[in-house]
């Protein structure tokens, strides 16, 4: 019978996992998914078939998962926690999972991609952006023993944000402090609005939910700098606006909370999908689709009011995808 064996070599201080493996000769297939999986994992090699992790819930997963597809297959699997014989050892074992090469790599495409910084942004600029922040993520999610390395790495990330922010969209608010207020719609209407121009998802979709759900005559003003808002002018989505980014909600949020109707699930779901196009958090399967077609419609329309009466076409159909 194969079976995985759990094996405590120090019960005081079990801080590290050794899943130990025999693989069948003939199952090329199983190999390569393994190599990837132990890859992917982080997992330090201490000879082939015996791999180390640091002991956490989610090393003894993937260990535990592992050992099951070996197992499935015909192999053998023994997961062993162990700890190491003394300090030396421990400090061994730990400089198996220096990440210090990895993020020196990492730093230096951030580095070419901020030289790069095109004058407008564009599609592969974007998709540059993401993988970097893809790659630190993945980078992170394996560095089980941080340092200066990673701090070096995510400074010099949230730099390159800031750097592109500044090029391309110049008065991107700062989230402000304080509680959002429920406010009478009434007092709302007719009104002229006024956001910072070259239009993207955020200010997008506050101007369309402000035209659709809350100011259905609303004008709007589009500002080559936020201290051009006329007087008497609503604005949104700038330092000093009346509505803007408000702790972790972004400008689209705060004038749901606001303004918009309650309890509108559609709009709600809208809201997370908004959220993380424009600063991320939890992902929404669609937002990949989304942000091509907005980009494109960015891309062909010459100014600022054809591209809202495109894009309010997209937040149109989305909010009858949400509702159903």
């Amino acid at each position: 019978m194969r079976y995985i064996i759990y094996m405590i070599i120090n019960p005081h201080d079990p801080s590290w996992l050794s899943l130990v493996v025999s693989l069948p000769t003939q199952n090329a297939t199983l190999r390569m998914r393994l190599w990837r999986a132990v890859k992917a994992g982080g997992c330090a090699v201490l000879r082939d078939g015996v791999y180390l992790l640091p002991a956490n819930e989610s090393c003894t997963a993937l260990f535990s998962g592992l050992a099951q597809e070996v197992l499935s297959a015909g192999g053998s699997a023994q997961l062993l926690a162990i700890a190491a014989r003394d300090d030396a050892q421990q400090a061994d074992f730990c400089a198996l999972f220096e990440r210090g090469e990895q993020y020196a790599a990492l730093l230096a495409e951030i580095a070419r991609v901020r030289a790069g910084l095109p004058e407008r942004e564009t599609t592969a600029q974007r998709k540059a952006m993401k993988t970097l922040h893809r790659d630190f993520a993945a980078l992170a999610g394996i560095d089980f023993f941080p340092g200066a390395a990673r701090a070096q790495a995510e400074a010099a990330l949230v730099e390159l944000e800031n750097a592109a922010l500044a090029r391309y969209s110049p008065g991107e608010p700062r989230a402000a402090a304080g509680e959002i207020v429920r406010l009478e719609r009434a007092l709302y209407q007719g009104r002229l609005w006024a956001t910072r121009r070259h239009l993207w998802v955020d200010r997008m979709a506050s101007a369309w939910l402000i035209r659709r759900f809350i100011d259905p005559a609303a004008r709007f003003v589009w500002l080559e700098k936020p201290e051009d808002s006329p007087v008497g002018a609503l604005g949104f989505d700038f330092d000093g606006a009346s509505f803007t980014h408000v702790g972790e909600k972004v400008t689209f949020e705060v004038l749901l909370a606001s303004l918009a109707p309650e309890n509108d699930r559609a709009l709600a779901k809208l809201a997370g999908l908004v959220h993380f196009l424009d600063v991320g958090g939890i992902p929404v399967a669609e937002a990949a689709g989304v942000e091509a077609v907005l980009a494109g419609a960015r891309q062909r329309c010459g100014d600022d009011d054809l591209l809202l009466a495109e894009a309010s076409k997209v937040f149109d159909f989305l909010y009858a995808a949400y509702a159903e």
